[in-house]
């Protein structure tokens, strides 16, 4: 089965969680290509897809939604995973004990959903090098509660996206044309 995990990043996180999907997949006996929505080529060849996104102040990036409405068709016919990453930080739950994870869904899944019905979307935490950050990210990091929006470090949870990779692979070993079973 031949899979693309497609991309959209900003800051590289996001790729990041990609290629590690894309390495986890191959890894389980997949063949598995990570790239980004702008450069997927032609779709046709593919069996399933793994899409990401990063997330800011509760959107998906713009390339990553117009990938799935433009190829809404196709990407319905065939197994479907859709990813987001955005929130940073070591704490769980905000301020107000909401899961920080879900309040960080992009506000774009529930139509993606109805559009292309994914096995599962997932939302992990994201990373940041302030050091790479452009001029408005720069400036929102010097506000007094900048650092706190914006704190600096890698936050990912490799061994969650992993597992949610590895579920992928069972998911696509155990059923691969249905559209019933969900990732745990």
């Amino acid at each position: 089965m031949r899979i693309l995990v497609a991309y959209a990043s900003q800051h590289g996180a996001t790729r990041g969680i990609a290629e590690r999907i894309a390495d986890q997949l191959r890894t389980a006996g997949q063949v598995a290509d990570a790239r980004p929505v702008t450069a997927t080529g032609d779709l046709a060849g593919f069996d399933a897809f793994v899409i990401g996104g990063a997330a800011y102040i509760g959107r998906w990036l713009k390339e990553a939604t117009e990938f799935v409405l433009q190829n809404r068709a196709l990407l319905a016919d065939r197994p479907t995973w859709l990813f987001s990453s955005g929130p940073l930080g070591t704490e769980a739950t905000d301020d107000q004990g909401r899961d920080l994870l879900e309040i960080s869904r992009p506000r774009e899944f529930p139509e993606l959903q109805d559009a292309i019905h994914p096995r599962d979307q997932r939302v992990f935490f994201g990373a940041l090098d302030a050091g790479k950050l452009g001029f408005r990210d720069r400036a929102i990091r010097a506000m007094p509660v900048g650092r706190a929006l914006l704190p600096d470090g890698d936050f990912r949870d490799w061994s969650e996206i992993d597992a949610w990779a590895a579920g992928i692979a069972r998911d696509l070993t155990l059923a691969p044309a249905g559209r019933d079973v969900q990732t745990a």
